[in-house]
């Protein structure tokens, strides 16, 4: 965790002080581009890399071509090893810092830098003393996102032999056997989660950060020569090591076995993801409909706490939320049917529930925005007129929010498809998703196998997330 924060932390940082504040050439590639790495699931770039570096992978082997000392076997780097799985993290997952760091620097802090420009003050001098700390809540924010989602990883720190909470978790049930002592590792991950969640809530304290002006965008930096070549590189590196080179790879593999792999097993695993996704998706955009909506129209403490816990599941890890529906299912079986059938557990209809659990937050803030923009002015006119709370919500204001409840969706379907430690304990044994099946091959020694369906998830997150940034760049008007 620490390692990983750190890495996405100046990377993240550094690229959006680049991104909003200096012009270089590529500046424009650059700001849409380096969001894209969050597509690549950490254990599918765990593996690739993995893969590439080993004894017969490209790599060595074009050093032991390269390098006479080398040719004899003497050069040899194990990559399988708790550091390097530390900064693979960091280079997937440091977008969760850029982009509210560039949001920020980009449309709130304009005046404060141009003021801090006319007092004198040099870019060194103003990252450290102005941007830095205008831009802390939003770093924090996306530190703990990426704190969090380390947390949750299994596939990649299963394959490098590191061992976390969660594959003790995965060890003590199905290797062990022994359910409490998963749940008492589930227990102790929560703890650490909510230490997390607490510290990043205990560091923001009550102050308020506040924009002057609007957007405010400060005059940007001209880089030129050498400093315009340090920051192309500076934006290049992350960006290739953690989106193009992965990506480029998995495509050279996939187009080698796609014969073989792309076959009517192929079509079912797919169409197993997307039906549990859509399910999943069409399931959170219900329950959070109306969540956001009660939440509107009756703000009251006890209602706005309540919402908030249920919408905690996005920062609970995947093993953790699957350990308690698991453990609930039980219960219910054992309290209904005596325990001698599992009705419940086990099936496809607690593999679902537990996504909602889990990304209904996904889906709940992409409604809650949309009612905001709509605002109250049709939802007061429409009760005015007598039509009940129910009526307006399924006669105006749902229709207004179709793009929202569809950007929800799709939302909650890229997340379901890049799921793997929920899935994998939760799903039925005779079904296998994309990236179960993914994640299987690559820990049978079967990496090239497996590229077809982690390139399917990719692009269809790749997809996503570029369309997810056009809409966040869009401006809006304000009424």
């Amino acid at each position: 965790m620490v390692v990983a924060g750190a890495v996405a932390l100046t990377i993240g940082a550094g690229a959006a002080w680049l991104v909003a504040l200096c012009e270089f050439p590529g500046r424009r590639l650059f700001r849409w581009a380096l969001v894209l790495p969050l597509a690549v699931p950490a254990w599918m770039a765990a593996y690739v890399y993995a893969e590439m570096t080993d004894v017969t992978g490209p790599v060595q082997r074009i050093v032991r071509a390269v390098v006479p000392g080398a040719r004899d076997g003497f050069f040899y780097w194990n990559v399988m090893r708790i550091e390097v799985v530390a900064v693979l993290f960091g280079l997937v997952l440091f977008p969760y810092v850029y982009l509210p760091a560039r949001a920020l620097l980009e449309q709130r802090a304009g005046p404060a830098l141009e003021a801090a420009r006319l007092l004198g003050d040099g870019p060194l001098r103003i990252l450290r003393r102005v941007a830095l700390p205008l831009a802390r809540p939003a770093l924090a924010g996306g530190v703990a996102l990426v704190l969090m989602e380390v947390l949750n990883d299994y596939g990649a720190v299963k394959y490098y032999g590191v061992p976390t909470f969660t594959t003790g978790i995965f060890r003590a049930w199905f290797t062990l056997g022994d359910l409490d002592s998963a749940v008492r590792l589930a227990a102790i991950l929560m703890f650490v989660v909510f230490a997390l969640l607490a510290a990043e809530r205990w560091q923001r304290g009550s102050a308020k950060y506040h924009g002057v002006g609007g957007r405010g965008g400060a005059a940007r930096y001209q880089l030129r020569g050498w400093a315009a070549g340090a920051a192309i590189a500076f934006c290049s590196l992350p960006l290739l090591l953690g989106f193009v080179i992965p990506v480029l790879q998995l495509a050279a593999w996939g187009l080698e076995t796609a014969p073989e792999v792309v076959d009517g097993r192929f079509v079912r695993l797919t169409l197993n993801s997307l039906g549990l996704a859509g399910a999943a998706g069409l399931l959170a955009v219900a329950v959070a409909v109306p969540l956001a909506f009660a939440t509107r129209l009756d703000r009251t403490p006890i209602l706005r706490s309540t919402a908030r816990v249920a919408l905690l599941g996005y920062s609970v890890p995947g093993a953790v939320i699957a350990v308690g529906v698991l453990t609930t299912a039980l219960t219910v079986d054992r309290l209904l049917f005596g325990g001698e059938t599992l009705v419940l557990a086990g099936t496809v209809a607690v593999l679902v529930f537990a996504y909602v659990v889990r990304f209904l937050a996904v889906a709940f803030l992409p409604v809650e925005s949309g009612l905001e923009k709509i605002g109250d002015t049709l939802a007061s006119a429409s009760r005015t007129l007598g039509a009940s709370p129910l009526r307006t919500l399924i006669r105006i204001e749902l229709p207004l929010l179709r793009s929202s409840l569809v950007a929800a969706a799709t939302l909650v379907v890229i997340d379901v498809l890049k799921e793997l430690p929920l899935t994998l304990i939760l799903r039925p044994f005779n079904l296998d998703t994309l990236a179960t099946r993914s994640f299987q091959l690559a820990t049978d020694e079967q990496v090239a196998q497996s590229a077809p369906a982690a390139l399917l998830i990719i692009a269809s997150a790749s997809i996503v997330v570029a369309v997810l940034h056009r809409s966040l760049d869009r401006p809006t008007s304000t009424p």
